[in-house]
């Protein structure tokens, strides 16, 4: 996109694997906050495009600033998300900051949300997929926390952790925090990145 430009839209890239196998899992919350997102808006995600699930929120004619917003769902597995990424922002004209990417974080308590503007993938695949396919680090990302407040899994144990599903103490707080996952959504939506995290992280 030039610079300058306005912007076509935004795009909301849920992370997660495909199928009902994995759809209970720790490391599905992307889909599942892109689904509530969805619920809230009245939108379908079942188009296939650039290897995603996607469907569109158009703009409200009575808000002046807002622009289409497409949610998507990659379906080609975890570690090669990015493909979708890269395919729906060079086909739409998206700017990397036009894009929020969704996803689990195993360094953070569940319940805990961090919003950030750029940086490393921290070690998950599917958010380095993304990284590596885009050439940049600057990608804004909300990362959803999935790891217990004592005893969390080191090593091998990890690819294990995040593909089981929740422990039913666990299925309260984290429906709570994909509520919220979606509210912030909204929010960097209508007021900006910054406000997000300003309103969300800690």
């Amino acid at each position: 996109m030039e610079p300058g430009a306005a912007s076509p839209g935004r795009l909301i890239l849920g992370l997660g694997n495909p199928g009902d196998r994995y759809r209970e899992t720790r490391h599905n919350l992307g889909f599942r906050t892109v689904e509530e997102l969805a619920r809230r808006w009245k939108v379908s995600i079942g188009r296939l495009e650039c290897g995603a699930l996607v469907g569109v929120r158009e703009a409200p004619a009575r808000v002046t600033q807002a622009v289409p917003v497409t949610l998507a769902k990659p379906q080609t597995y975890m570690n090669r998300s990015g493909h979708a990424a890269r395919c729906l922002i060079e086909r739409h004209g998206y700017a990397p900051e036009d894009l929020l990417v969704i996803y689990d974080e195993l360094a953070l308590p569940l319940g805990r949300l961090r919003l950030r503007p750029a940086g490393s993938p921290g070690g998950h695949r599917g958010m380095e997929s993304v990284l590596d396919t885009l050439r940049t680090d600057r990608v804004p990302r909300l990362r959803l926390g999935i790891a217990p407040e004592e005893d969390r899994p080191a090593g091998e144990r990890q690819v294990d952790f995040v593909l089981e599903g929740f422990a039913d103490e666990e299925r309260e707080p984290m429906e709570e925090m994909i509520h919220r996952a979606a509210d912030a959504c909204e929010t960097w939506l209508e007021e900006g990145l910054e406000a997000a995290m300003n309103r969300f992280n800690g």
